[in-house]
């Protein structure tokens, strides 16, 4: 029982850290640096993690991943010619911290308005995969840095 009780006490401050999403960064200090210049989903998917890393700056964990993530969850999105999302799927929920979740929800919709669908595309589809880390930092997968190996020096 009382490695039980020890685990769930440990386990307390990151689930407390997924109760409310960062604010974005102002639209203002970052609007000139979205091009819409993808020319395809595979091009917006780049456009769409430079928005979000853009957005939420603070919060993106620099160089390599650790070994072991606190949630992975895979999303698909979908913007519409005003930038706007319209849908967000999850496709893959995180194995144990469902938390994360209505946390990342709550980032990708107040990061809106992101860079226009590439020419001639009413909307735009393209699937992200967020790599999170207990701490409330994360990478997406289309940016992502790589992970360490668990017998690699601590950064």
């Amino acid at each position: 029982m009382g490695l039980l009780a020890g685990w769930a006490l440990a386990c307390l401050p990151a689930f407390a850290q997924f109760q409310t999403a960062p604010a974005p960064q102002p639209l203002d200090d970052i609007a000139s640096l979205s091009t819409g210049a993808a020319r395809n989903a595979s091009d917006y998917r780049i456009e769409g993690a430079r928005h979000l890393y853009m957005r939420y700056w603070p919060h993106v964990f620099d160089g390599k991943l650790p070994p072991m993530l606190y949630a992975i969850a895979a999303f698909r999105t979908t913007i519409d010619s005003r930038g706007r999302v319209t849908d967000l799927r999850i496709m893959r929920y995180p194995a144990a911290a469902q938390e994360v979740v209505p946390w990342i929800q709550r980032m990708v919709y107040a990061a809106e308005p992101y860079p226009p669908p590439p020419r001639g595309m009413k909307s735009v589809v393209y699937p992200e995969v967020w790599l999170v880390t207990a701490d409330g930092r994360f990478q997406l997968h289309t940016l992502s840095e790589g992970q360490a190996n668990s017998d690699d020096p601590p950064q």
